[in-house]
């Protein structure tokens, strides 16, 4: 924090951790000073400084945590879990800590920094054809799970995905707005954990609050009415029909999760909102640029529906939209199909402004 002096100090956060695991949640809300619009003040909730840099932490150590106390988990079981990543790089983290083998199934159509950074954590990455979608990652850790009597996470199912974002992230952003207005929160979905966590919260503590959802425009799931087929167990029993492959990945899977279903039968949102993945992909990179503010795609869709909502909401509104993870996990993808590895023109001219130290090939 700045002093008197305008130098910044700091001071620790006061304790000593016993592990990694320790360092997760208590995320920043953080306001934006140079993209908003109307009226409005805008705040995001920053997960990328979870200690794996995604929401997907919180799930992570919920899943493991409650499969201990269980017993559902046996000390030295493989994890086996679908992702589209993030969720699949908190458990490699978590598995890591606790001495577990972990073994993660993805479509190959999600970002290689994913496999990577998963693989480096030790785990392994079974790839899965992506015109199977997400049921079909999904088919393929249950039937690894039965084959090999591995421990299934199930994010998409199990109680402990709200449950944790019901403890920790809604009361976080309870207890930083406890002395502030809070008139919109504003978040996608991936498994609706997030979602239906913090709207509980909100429901109970700031009723005032609006909740806004959003979803990609060309797969409106929710936005469609048209009802997921499902197993008896909660899993999905087919795609839903109105899905088609978008580039907001992390969100909306090929089927709405059980975890998802909660929030719709109980309308914890007020809104539902549609956002395009171009349009994710120009605010993430605004947010880069103009705030200093590094998330990725899915973090650009909830900012760009929370400016939408700022546009038009009465003035001293106070705005509050997730980032979920970091743009480093999107190296590969189109958000970064604009941005060169190699000097531009204007780079180049720089260069040769001055006669020392110029790369031989110019």
């Amino acid at each position: 924090m700045p002093t008197n002096s305008g130098q910044r100090t700091t001071s620790g956060r006061g304790r000593l951790f016993d592990s990694v695991l320790d360092t997760i949640g208590d995320t920043p809300a953080i306001r934006v000073n140079n993209l908003g619009a109307g009226k409005a003040t805008i705040y995001v909730k920053a997960e990328f400084f979870n200690p794996a840099s995604s929401v997907k932490d919180r799930l992570a150590i919920a899943i493991i945590e409650e499969a201990e106390r269980s017993g559902k988990l046996k000390p030295g079981q493989t994890v086996v879990e679908a992702t589209s990543g993030n969720t699949g790089i908190g458990l490699a983290m978590v598995c890591a800590q606790k001495g577990y083998p972990l073994v993660v199934t993805m479509a190959d159509s999600f970002s290689v920094e994913r496999r990577r950074l998963m693989r480096i954590l030790g785990a392994k990455v079974v790839l899965t054809p992506r015109a199977e979608k997400g049921l079909g990652m999904y088919r393929k850790a249950a039937e690894l799970a039965e084959k090999n009597g591995w421990f299934l996470a199930r994010q998409f199912e199990t109680t402990a995905n709200a449950a944790i974002h019901e403890a920790t992230t809604g009361q976080e952003i309870v207890n930083d707005f406890a002395n502030s207005r809070l008139d919109y929160f504003v978040t996608g979905y991936g498994t609706g954990g997030t979602l239906v966590g913090v709207s509980r919260v909100l429901r109970r503590q700031r009723p005032e609050t609006k909740i806004v959802l959003a979803e990609p425009a060309n797969a409106q799931l929710l936005g469609s009415g048209q009802v997921q087929q499902r197993g008896t167990d909660g899993a999905p029993a087919a795609s839903h029909p109105a899905f088609e492959p978008h580039p907001i990945q992390g969100w909306t899977p090929d089927f709405i999760p059980d975890v998802l279903q909660e929030a719709i039968d109980n309308r914890y949102y007020d809104e539902l909102v549609p956002i395009a993945g171009p349009k994710a992909m120009e605010w993430a990179k605004a947010l880069a640029q103009k705030e200093g503010i590094f998330t990725g795609v899915s973090g650009g869709a909830t900012f760009g529906v929370a400016r939408q909502i700022a546009e038009r909401a009465p003035a001293g509104s106070v705005i509050l939209c997730m980032l979920p993870d970091t743009g480093e996990r999107y190296l590969s993808t189109p958000m970064f199909e604009t941005i060169p590895s190699d000097m531009d023109a204007e780079e180049m001219e720089l260069s040769r402004s001055t006669p020392g130290f110029q790369l031989a090939a110019e």
